[in-house]
């Protein structure tokens, strides 16, 4: 087994590993990605293809250049919620335009920015199991080729994607990494990139559709004419037979009559908030392997590249000082928490909510609410007064469900609390503990609101 060294080690070329890698090049640590796929297959990730309204990304890559390279479609303005029981939809304007890439290019963009900012990108390269001496992981051992490769570093980071191997290898107990994680926390996807033959006349929206077992469809416009499809479900659900649902959608849509399917994939995606802790003596998780994604809408790409960037950003200063303890990893934690993990964490609130009520009656909801209250309703920021004509409006238009829509309301209010306490997240380890106990009080008061069973 031949041994190669490194100050960073990062597994997963996706969004999160590269940002993070390219920080840490730029840092001027020696820095490896070592990825499973081909370097062809490189950036061919099962993905919505969606990046939301006024999302930002580190500045560590050539973000003009990533543009250029794979927005396909940047002039974004709405997203489309359609109701599943008629040809009705309501369109919620974006705070600042969305866009829709290619995601095989914008993956292989973001690996060749990586290997310009000076990180090595060992593909074809499987992880085997984590090494870990004294409580501190050090390293990685793989196979490439056939020829097993140990990976040694002072800082491995996690970017492996939902429900990571390496988390099933390293031994967290004693640390504050959280491991409260299952398969029911997650969704199942698929998507295919179909091509049509008529340019759509909604390529300036984002289309979702509820369907059963609290998934959506989802219609994103790479272009005019090419389009992402897909859909997901919940694990702790029924299973739905994700292509045949797929299949069947495209099927009574006019504008998809002999259209061209171009790529299919699937995929896990975590639909729960972000992990509690995502450090540990020596070893960070980011992105998905950290649950940095949208619990209700399953988008994280710009999430990913900031928790990629902080948490490189903190193990340059780990290879530095020569302490990978979590207390010099932890400023990464609390970075995530007070930016957009508050958010993600509040909105898991209504997927909690979403599980343990009928899918009519939410949709009958949705489709009668003014558009702000629902951009307010998923945790952006904005008011939560309502007029007197559009509150009439509202509940003549959800007579029958006022029940569920009340109890809408009291979710939003816990909502609000998380968020508030996501606020206090602790500026160190030593202070964990107390406020996760808060936390799960909270959480105890949702559980008891929408009578759903725990999620976590």
């Amino acid at each position: 087994m031949t041994a190669e060294q490194y100050d960073v080690v990062v597994v997963g070329a996706g969004t999160a590993g590269a940002f993070a890698a390219a920080t840490a090049a730029r840092e001027g640590v020696s820095t490896v990605i070592v990825e499973r796929k081909s370097a062809d297959d490189v950036g061919d990730i099962a993905c919505g293809d969606a990046i939301k309204g006024t999302s930002t990304f580190p500045d560590v890559m050539d973000l003009d250049y990533l543009r250029e390279e794979s927005f396909t479609n940047d002039q974004v303005t709405k997203a489309r919620f359609e109701n599943p029981q008629t040809d009705d939809h309501i369109d919620v304007p974006l705070p600042g335009n969305g866009a829709v890439v290619d995601r095989k290019r914008y993956g292989e963009v973001i690996v060749e920015e990586t290997e310009r900012a000076g990180a090595e990108l060992h593909c074809d390269t499987v992880v085997k199991d984590v090494i870990q001496e004294d409580g501190r992981v050090r390293g990685v051992e793989t196979v490439r080729k056939g020829n097993s490769t140990t990976y040694e570093a002072d800082v491995v980071i996690d970017a492996a994607g939902s429900l990571s191997l390496l988390q099933d290898k390293v031994d967290f107990e004693g640390t504050t990494f959280d491991t409260n994680v299952n398969y029911s926390q997650f969704c199942s996807a698929y998507r295919e990139v179909v091509e049509v033959d008529s340019p759509v006349d909604w390529d300036d929206s984002l289309v979702f559709k509820p369907t059963e077992e609290l998934g959506y469809l989802w219609y994103f416009p790479r272009t005019s004419t090419e389009i992402n499809a897909g859909l997901g479900f919940q694990m702790n659900k029924s299973p739905m037979e994700l292509v045949e649902v797929l299949k069947d959608d495209l099927r009574q849509r006019p504008e998809f009559e002999n259209a061209t399917v171009k790529s299919k994939l699937g995929a896990a995606l975590p639909t729960r908030r972000p992990y509690d802790s995502a450090v540990a003596p020596g070893f960070m998780a980011v992105g998905d392997a950290a649950a940095h994604v949208n619990p209700t809408t399953g988008g994280g790409i710009p999430g990913a590249a900031k928790a990629g960037h902080w948490a490189a950003k903190k193990a340059v200063e780990a290879v530095s000082s020569g302490d990978a303890s979590e207390q010099q990893l932890w400023e990464y934690n609390y970075k995530v928490m007070r930016d957009f993990g508050k958010r993600f964490a509040a909105m898991d609130i209504y997927n909690i909510f979403g599980g343990a009520n009928d899918v009519d009656d939410l949709v009958s909801i949705l489709t009668s609410m003014p558009s702000q209250q629902i951009i307010d309703a998923l945790g952006k920021e904005g008011t939560a007064s309502m007029g007197i004509g559009l509150k009439l409006k509202t509940i003549l238009k959800t007579h029958g469900h006022w029940e569920t829509l009340y109890d809408l309301y009291k979710a939003q209010g816990k909502a609000a609390e998380v968020k508030e306490l996501y606020d206090d997240y602790p500026s160190s380890p030593s202070e964990f503990d107390a406020w996760q106990t808060a936390r799960d009080s909270l959480m105890d008061e949702v559980y008891e609101l929408t009578g759903a069973d725990p999620k976590y």
